[in-house]
């Protein structure tokens, strides 16, 4: 690792220091990957491109030292809630769908073993009601 990279690694733990003493130099003190990024005087792509490692720790230690769920894993978990919530309607959809199609072969079943057997009475205009099951 060169001198920069050091370096850059070094404010960022310092940063970490201060976010999590709730003393911030140069942010607002949030306890955020662009908040470290600001207080460590980096740019947040470097914090997440070559000091991923560190975002890490520092979301780590936000958990375990402020019992704190970190900003980005609470949007990360609204966003699931939101996404699951939008699905229950197609998935009943389909479940509505599958139902029908299953109706509909066990239908198409019964026709064509009534045709088989003789049992078509609609060619002579006696039309013999098919009854399927329901839920």
């Amino acid at each position: 690792m060169n001198q920069q990279h050091e370096d850059e690694r070094s404010r960022i733990r310092a940063a970490m220091g201060r976010l999590l003493a709730g003393r911030p130099t140069r942010s607002n003190g949030s306890l955020t990957a662009v908040a470290l990024a600001a207080e460590a005087d980096v740019h947040r792509m470097a914090l997440h491109e070559r000091h991923a490692d560190l975002k890490e720790e520092f979301y780590a230690r936000v958990r375990t030292e402020t019992h704190q769920t970190p900003e980005v894993e609470k949007r990360l978990r609204e966003e699931v809630v939101r996404l699951k919530e939008a699905l229950k309607e197609p998935r009943a959809a389909e479940a509505e769908s599958r139902h029908r199609a299953e109706q509909m072969v066990l239908a198409a079943a019964v026709l064509i073993l009534r045709t088989s057997t003789g049992q078509d009475h609609t060619a002579l205009g006696n039309v013999v009601p098919l009854r399927l099951p329901r839920d």
